[in-house]
């Protein structure tokens, strides 16, 4: 349910849980959150997110708490210190964020158990980004991992 509220839009989410913030608001919250992933920054993420956050991560990974979605993000950091993410398209509506967003890294850490290739990969992923009193409170990510495993030479391109 949505009311007018001033300049921002009183939501109320399946949870009760209830946020002010317009949708412009939500959408400049997430790109300082692509801001902060992409400077590796951990103290500018405990900034964007809350901390209860849920991240739901491609590959069943999944991360409960603010130290957890850390731990997750700086593992992937380690395998691809060079990643970067261009967010290619954002829209807005309610509490959620959804970002159309490339991502690009050169795998030289560990990944998936995998030793590092060096190799340069380009993937595509959508995520969206509940909302709630300016923080982020949950991330649902999905990306072409089968695309980014045969790029980095894991499973055979057909």
């Amino acid at each position: 349910m949505t009311t007018p509220a001033g300049s921002g839009t009183i939501l109320l989410d399946k949870r009760g849980e209830k946020s002010l913030m317009s949708t412009e608001d939500s959408k400049a919250l997430v790109c300082r959150c692509y801001e902060e992933l992409n400077k590796g920054n951990l103290a500018g993420i405990d900034e964007v997110f809350a901390t209860d956050v849920v991240v739901h991560a491609p590959g069943g990974q999944e991360a409960h708490g603010l130290e957890k979605g850390k731990q997750l993000f700086a593992k992937l950091w380690r395998a691809f210190p060079d990643h970067y993410e261009t967010v290619d398209d954002m829209v807005a509506e309610g509490d959620k964020v959804v970002a159309r967003v490339t991502w690009t890294g050169t795998q030289q850490g560990e990944f998936q158990g995998m030793a590092p290739t060096g190799k340069q990969v380009t993937l595509k992923a959508i995520t969206i980004n509940r909302v709630v009193d300016g923080k982020i409170v949950e991330v649902w990510e999905e990306a072409d991992i089968l695309d980014m495993m045969q790029q980095l030479g894991a499973i055979p391109s057909p």
